[in-house]
């Protein structure tokens, strides 16, 4: 009979070096940001030295703040944040239109 290994990875969050799911992608998409940025300060004439110079110091500031993200909030932790800025602080109902016109279910 044959042995097979048994995958305990499933279900648990991709994790790099430290970086868990989608702080993963955001730092990738902020690498590949940073080097379009460089490219273009390069091709309109600025010193290689000073295009460097940027590029170490805004990536240097890119990775501090993925980590930081990713260990503060963890795997779903700043998703949700987000959508908690975006629930309104109060629901205001002038009317009882929409409570009149709501059916009624007999199903029940």
């Amino acid at each position: 009979m044959k042995a097979y290994r048994i995958n305990k990875g499933i279900n648990k969050p991709l994790e790099f070096k430290g970086l868990k799911a989608q702080y993963i992608a955001y730092l990738a998409i902020g690498l590949v940001a940073l080097l379009i940025l460089f490219a273009v300060a390069y091709m309109l004439g600025l010193s290689k030295y000073l295009c460097l110079a940027g590029a170490l110091i805004l990536g240097g500031a890119l990775f501090y703040g993925v980590f930081h993200y990713s260990h503060t909030y963890g795997q779903h932790g700043l998703m949700k944040k987000m959508a908690y800025r975006q629930l309104p602080q109060s629901l205001r109902c002038r009317s009882r239109k929409p409570f009149l016109q709501l059916q009624k279910h007999d199903d029940l």
